[in-house]
């Protein structure tokens, strides 16, 4: 895979530097969930004995575009070690990432490198958890719904089409869907709006970069919840 690497440019040089380990991913089915949301099967490479699994665990995937791949992260889903297989799902919301998924069909190759992905369920575990996103990180959140097992949780996801709210999501009680309007204000002033005493909460955030900054804010001065007990990220640029 070295031609690959080379391919990457500084990116590819920084995770190399880095350490991330490189795998070979095969894709073997897909399936449409709805128009704008799709999930890709895949032969993992070896991928799945050699690395460790957690909640919430995402890789980079390196997409065809010219000269330069293009590189973007996406949470594994039902990953199987036994089997060496694992599905991705794919937020159909335009982009070089989109264009291929929507193009692959089973025997096509994709490169990926297992890099940055870092998360530990809280140790007190927590009286519950408010969970913020949209479908970009749907898959992370049901990976975590599916880890906390029946502690209390509140899920407010962001809808960028009226399908999207038919999406499966891991658990029916404490969700609320929202409407994305005005580049996120929407879901921050539903989220204030439905503020609680959550001292004793966690927080987990994953929106676009600008609505992630926001959220956090909300989380600490109108929930309540210390900056240590909030895991944030963004998973795109607005």
């Amino acid at each position: 895979m070295a031609e690959s690497r080379a391919a990457r440019g500084v990116q590819g040089a920084v995770l190399k530097l880095l350490r991330g380990a490189d795998y070979r991913f095969t894709v073997i089915g897909r399936r449409e969930i709805s128009p704008h949301y799709l999930r890709l099967s895949f032969r993992a490479g070896g991928m799945l004995g050699e690395q460790s699994l957690h909640p919430t665990m995402w890789i980079r995937m390196w997409f065809p575009n010219g000269d330069k791949p293009h590189q973007r992260g996406y949470t594994l889903v039902d990953p199987d070690p036994a089997a060496d297989t694992v599905d991705i799902e794919f937020a159909l919301h335009g982009g070089v990432a989109s264009r291929w998924a929507q193009a692959a069909q089973p025997g096509d190759t994709i490169d990926v490198t297992v890099m940055g992905s870092r998360f530990a369920l809280p140790e007190p575990a927590p009286a519950g958890y408010v969970i913020v996103g949209d479908t970009a990180s749907l898959p992370a959140i049901n990976s975590l719904l599916g880890a906390i097992g029946d502690t209390s949780a509140r899920v407010f996801l962001e809808a960028g089409y009226d399908d999207d709210k038919d999406l499966p999501v891991a658990r029916s009680a404490g969700v609320i869907w929202v409407d994305r309007k005005d580049g996120g204000k929407a879901l921050v002033q539903k989220l204030r709006s439905m503020a609680f005493d959550a001292r004793d909460h966690f927080g987990w955030v994953a929106c676009d970069n600008r609505t992630t900054r926001s959220v956090v804010r909300v989380l600490r001065e109108d929930f309540g919840i210390p900056r240590s007990s909030i895991t944030a990220r963004a998973y795109w640029m607005a």
